[in-house]
């Protein structure tokens, strides 16, 4: 039986052999992991913090579970459990979580 792949090509139209990545089986760029990790929204140079939770965590990104998505702006720092502190981009919006893009 032969291993079927899934490619993707580069969002700026780049159709060389160089623009295409292999993805999970979802069709993501890197393996996600499940969590429930307590996590912050920071933001307004550290005048506006959210409580959220992390619901799911990879290499490139993550899934928020926050009360109010629509609250949080485009861009923003998470802070994890262990003050690690990432930038992050908004990806999508639902009326019980975001996804964001680390950068």
């Amino acid at each position: 039986m032969s291993d079927i792949r899934t490619w993707h090509i580069r969002k700026n139209g780049d159709h060389g052999a160089n623009a295409m990545t292999a993805l999970s089986p979802e069709g993501r760029a890197s393996l996600r992991k499940r969590t429930l990790l307590g996590a912050k929204i920071i933001f307004n140079d550290g005048r506006s913090v959210f409580d959220c939770i992390v619901r799911n965590l990879s290499d490139t990104g993550a899934m928020i579970q926050i009360e109010n998505p629509l609250a949080v702006p485009n861009s923003f720092n998470l802070q994890f459990p262990d003050d690690r502190l990432v930038a992050c981009e908004m990806r999508w919006r639902k009326i019980n979580g975001i996804g964001v893009e680390f950068v």
